[in-house]
């Protein structure tokens, strides 16, 4: 590892790091940051991405500040306690955070220290909330009383588990759980077509009137994992809803893996984990939007795609993750590039459970 570090000191490389941990040089000129409201358009993303020939193809390290962009704050882990259920760790919560749940005494116990300190070692459910129906009742009930505090409320409910495929304790709306440290899933896919030896990727670029990231890039179909579906069932769902695309064509759609990040900012604590599918399309496919968070789709060389990874913000920065990944399973990324096993760690920097 310190011979890698060696290789990577100059101010211009990123430092591929020791062990789930993603050390980088604060220079990034080159870089053209999005604001949180997206100010680009397809002519601008098209633009940098056909600008191939510019720089060293071994040099990963725009792909390793993606990874640093979803991995951020993890040295504030000690600012946040255990959110236990039934015994079992399923969150973790900023203290700052949970001095406004203390009013909420009928929902939450708040474990403080034997030493007679106020400091807060963790936080439960009450022993009142016995079924999943009461907790989730009880816990939707405290979001909607803290208002603006927790924004972009989306009426989506995510299973509250202490790893995946283990059973949901209750459930809790998607929006709230970063403020309670849940692990979230979710599924994302590159949907892809290959023409004269050459890849291709469908790109998606955000309604400007999305919560989140509008106006940014996306991947052809993604969306988080909801309560009571499995992974296949919601990528078959949201290749219909975001692409247009025929259950008979996304039942095809392959399971490649999975990507994990941990990022820490303010109260939130976000812990997800994407489960990656790939999709081979025909040349003559053209997707078509039918729930509005879509604005406009381009097919555009895989290389290119890359372009713009390595050099803007442009994409939603999970996805940028998962298309990396893409270009490691199809060789675009080989061993010969300095940083490769580095780069591939970093991908799963979270909690794979």
């Amino acid at each position: 590892m310190a011979a890698i570090a060696a290789r990577w000191s100059s101010p211009a490389r990123l430092h591929p790091l020791t062990r789930r941990r993603l050390r980088f040089s604060a220079s990034f000129s080159s870089v053209m940051a999005v604001p949180a409201s997206a100010g680009f358009g397809w002519a601008d993303a098209l633009r940098v991405a056909g600008d191939v020939g510019r720089g060293d193809e071994s040099d990963l390290s725009g792909y390793f500040r993606q990874v640093q962009i979803c991995n951020r704050g993890m040295d504030k882990k000690g600012e946040f306690v255990k959110f236990l259920v039934e015994g079992q760790v399923v969150g973790y919560i900023h203290k700052g955070f949970v001095e406004h749940l203390r009013d909420f005494h009928d929902v939450f116990t708040i474990v403080s220290g034997n030493n007679g300190s106020n400091t807060v070692e963790n936080v439960s459910l009450h022993s009142s909330l016995r079924t999943p129906e009461d907790k989730t009742h009880a816990i939707g009930d405290v979001i909607k009383s803290l208002g603006e505090m927790i924004p972009g409320i989306r009426n989506e409910l995510y299973p509250v588990t202490s790893s995946y495929g283990m059973p949901s304790y209750f459930s809790l709306e998607r929006a709230a759980a970063p403020y309670f440290g849940i692990k979230a899933y979710g599924v994302h896919m590159n949907g892809y077509v290959e023409k004269d030896g050459q890849k291709y990727l469908w790109i998606g670029k955000r309604s400007d009137s999305k919560q989140t990231y509008p106006g940014m890039l996306d991947h052809l179909v993604a969306g988080g994992l909801p309560y009571g579906i499995s992974c296949k069932e919601n990528i078959i769902k949201e290749c219909e809803e975001e692409a247009g695309i025929p259950r008979s064509v996304s039942t095809n759609a392959i399971s490649v893996g999975a990507i994990s990040y941990m990022d820490i900012e303010g109260f939130r604590y976000k812990r997800d984990v994407l489960f990656c599918y790939d999709l081979k399309l025909p040349d003559d496919f053209v997707p078509n939007n039918e729930d509005g968070e879509v604005d406009s789709f381009r097919l555009i060389p895989v290389v290119h795609a890359a372009n713009i990874i390595q050099r803007t913000d442009f994409f939603k920065p999970n996805c940028n993750l998962v298309i990396i990944d893409f270009l490691f399973r199809h060789g675009y990324i080989n061993p010969d590039c300095h940083g490769y096993l580095d780069l591939l760690e970093g991908l799963r920097s979270g909690d794979c459970s």
